[in-house]
């Protein structure tokens, strides 16, 4: 069952590559009190993810927070060495968090997940993005449509906040 907007969000733990290693990120600490944009990916390097969905977040940066948003969060199920190298090569570093949920715990856990195993992909993240306050969700936007990212683009985020 997918998570409704009003509903506290699973507590979870990702993880996020750093210049010391691989280190974790509980979600009590990355949104007790705070308000965090967080846009999930089917895939980093994915065409659509690394073209489309995730350039306009690192472009629009600077307006998402200048609306009171104190973290913007990309997460992807694949290893943080992944999204580590995915956060250096997107020039991405310091901008925005780029956090693994490499076993699909989290992703599953918000009923976000699905099967991409005939593309090779196994069971990956819809694309989706959301907005959560201190906890609870107060904006999602599911993509219906593959190889999209219209609705859950930055573009829409910044409209809602």
């Amino acid at each position: 069952m997918t998570i409704q907007v009003g509903e506290r969000l699973p507590e979870a733990i990702f993880k996020m590559k750093s210049d010391d290693g691989v280190r974790e990120v509980r979600s009590d600490a990355l949104f007790g009190g705070k308000r965090v944009v967080l846009f999930a990916v089917p895939g980093a390097f994915t065409p659509t993810c690394s073209m489309n969905h995730l350039p306009g977040y690192l472009e629009n940066r600077d307006a998402i927070l200048a609306k009171g948003v104190d973290t913007i969060v990309v997460v992807s199920v694949n290893d943080p060495h992944v999204m580590g190298a995915w956060a250096k090569a997107t020039n991405g570093e310091g901008k925005i968090q780029y956090l693994s949920d490499g076993n699909a715990t989290f992703t599953k856990a918000v009923g976000l997940d699905v099967d991409l195993a005939a593309g090779y992909m196994g069971v990956r993240s819809r694309r989706y993005s959301m907005l959560v306050e201190d906890g609870v969700l107060k904006q999602l936007n599911i993509e219906e449509t593959t190889g999209q990212a219209t609705t859950s683009s930055a573009a829409t985020i910044l409209q809602q906040l």
